[in-house]
């Protein structure tokens, strides 16, 4: 039949000459047979010859050796250096221009943004906000780089800066939400930080990444300073939670156990400092009357709360 004929037939024969080891010349010759209509006999065919030559073997290049002495060790990260130089607002306003003005998918671009990120973690909590008076404008393809830049800033200034953009209602909900969730990545949270979110958690609108975000916060916090458990700012997020368990987790309808199930998750994100909370957790997870997943939730907010806070109330009687 038909479709059994071969279609495409194909031939190639090479030639390689090879003196002291290396490639002196290659000839190929190639031709390529397209039958279309095989009982009439047509086709096309193509034929297809190609030679290299080498022409010059350069001298080997040689390398200046260097000193062991001169060779060092370092992390493979990208580092930037630090300058004596004093930022101001008016310089980062110019780079907000410069990048809305660059094309937005090129190496200037990146270049830019990164050197926003840098400088603006030089700039006072004062200095942000008359920044943002100044450059809380959007681009022609609707891009707000100030926006994009906070969250990798990771300063105590900018974190209160996102904080206050959130309250006044100034940033879009999918940006809001990209604030909340960039909290778990501040690599060095500072007391102050957490003094300045814990009460978007008394918000009836807080959502799971507020939650979250916040508590992923401080258990960073919390893994980096001992004895957080005395600071006023862990002690005042726990406070917040505490009362949102009330005394045993008790909740009325689907809507509220959701809500207890969401502050339960993100007390077990606190760990370190959840531990004051321990006897509360025992109780929601002892309460027969609770719902099976109020009282899973409140066991496995346990996951980062220390071995040496009481559990007992949690292990059946003998054990």
């Amino acid at each position: 039949s038909q479709s059994e004929q071969q279609v495409l037939s194909s031939k190639l024969e090479c030639v390689q000459s090879i003196k002291a080891g290396v490639l002196a010349e290659a000839k190929c010759a190639e031709s390529d047979r397209v039958t279309l209509f095989p009982q009439k006999g047509g086709g096309t065919e193509t034929q297809t010859q190609s030679s290299l030559q080498l022409l010059q073997v350069e001298a080997d290049t040689l390398h200046e050796k260097v000193s062991s002495e001169d060779l060092y060790v370092t992390s493979i990260l990208y580092g930037r250096e630090e300058t004596e130089r004093e930022v101001t607002g008016r310089e980062v306003t110019e780079l907000v221009w410069k990048l809305c003005l660059a094309h937005s998918a090129s190496y200037e671009t990146a270049g830019l943004f990164m050197a926003l990120v840098f400088e603006l973690r030089h700039l006072s909590l004062e200095a942000l906000r008359a920044l943002w008076q100044r450059s809380s404008f959007k681009c022609r393809d609707n891009w707000q780089p100030l926006i994009d830049a906070l969250p990798s800033c990771a300063t105590e200034a900018c974190v209160v800066l996102m904080k206050e953009l959130v309250v006044s209602g100034e940033v879009e909900e999918d940006k809001v939400e990209y604030f909340f969730w960039s909290f778990a990545f501040i690599p060095k949270p500072t007391s102050g930080m957490i003094e300045s979110l814990a009460p978007l958690l008394k918000s009836p609108r807080a959502s799971q990444s507020c939650f979250l975000g916040v508590t992923a916060l401080l258990h960073r916090f919390c893994s980096a300073h001992s004895s957080c458990e005395d600071v006023p700012a862990v002690q005042g997020v726990m406070r917040i939670l505490g009362k949102l368990l009330g005394g045993n987790c008790t909740v009325q309808d689907s809507e509220h156990l959701s809500e207890m199930q969401l502050v339960l998750k993100a007390i077990g994100n606190a760990g370190l400092a959840a531990a004051s909370l321990a006897p509360v957790l025992s109780s929601c997870a002892s309460l027969s009357s609770n719902p099976m997943e109020i009282r899973l939730a409140a066991i496995q907010a346990f996951r980062r709360i220390p071995c040496s806070a009481t559990v007992s109330d949690l292990l059946p009687a003998g054990d």
